[in-house]
């Protein structure tokens, strides 16, 4: 294990997950120590899942506010993503991606595949996040999905074609980091 020294951690804000400022020490490239202070945000784990139709040829994806987005400049707050939510206690990353996609979009995925985890913001922020690529049947029967009842997500279910999404992949157009790597592994892999 790396020689760091945590010298003192204070929680100074978060009702739902702790932000704490730690102090600690870490060697440099030589090997000297030196002592920093960072915050950083306790995040629990979570999944992101493109939802893959290849038979009709289209992604689903959820149109929704975020309101760090909107304090940040975007004009409206609202993005077009990925499905995406916290890994509940007790189940797998699997287990969550299936139930993220039925509650955000009201698909039942039917071949799941994991394409590797990233952090999601190692300089301030715990979260350690599960990238899966899931086949559909847009035509099969499904619920209206939404979102989870109680949380305020009010989900905008929007279907792209393959083509509609590598253009406005090409385009910039998309904002939402966890898209952006699942759209590039998937057309990497089906080019």
């Amino acid at each position: 294990m790396a020689n760091i020294n945590i010298l003192e951690r204070r929680t100074t804000a978060g009702t739902k997950y702790p932000l704490q400022t730690i102090r600690f020490q870490k060697p440099d490239l030589e090997g000297q120590l030196h002592e920093q202070t960072n915050e950083v945000y306790f995040r629990p784990n979570a999944v992101a899942v493109l939802l893959a139709d290849r038979r009709n040829k289209q992604f689903i994806f959820a149109r929704q506010f975020r309101l760090p987005a909107f304090l940040n400049g975007s004009e409206t707050g609202y993005l077009l993503e990925t499905c995406a939510g916290l890994i509940d206690e007790g189940e797998t990353p699997e287990q969550a991606a299936r139930r993220e996609a039925a509650e955000e979009t009201g698909y039942q995925v039917s071949k799941l595949t994991r394409i590797g985890a990233v952090y999601t913001s190692a300089g301030g922020i715990t979260e350690y996040l599960h990238l899966f690529v899931a086949e559909i049947d847009s035509r099969e029967e499904h619920s209206t999905g939404g979102g989870k009842a109680g949380e305020g997500e009010d989900i905008e279910i929007v279907q792209l074609s393959f083509s509609e999404a590598r253009e406005k992949l090409l385009q910039g157009a998309f904002y939402d980091a966890k898209t952006v790597l699942l759209l590039q592994h998937y057309f990497l892999q089906h080019s």
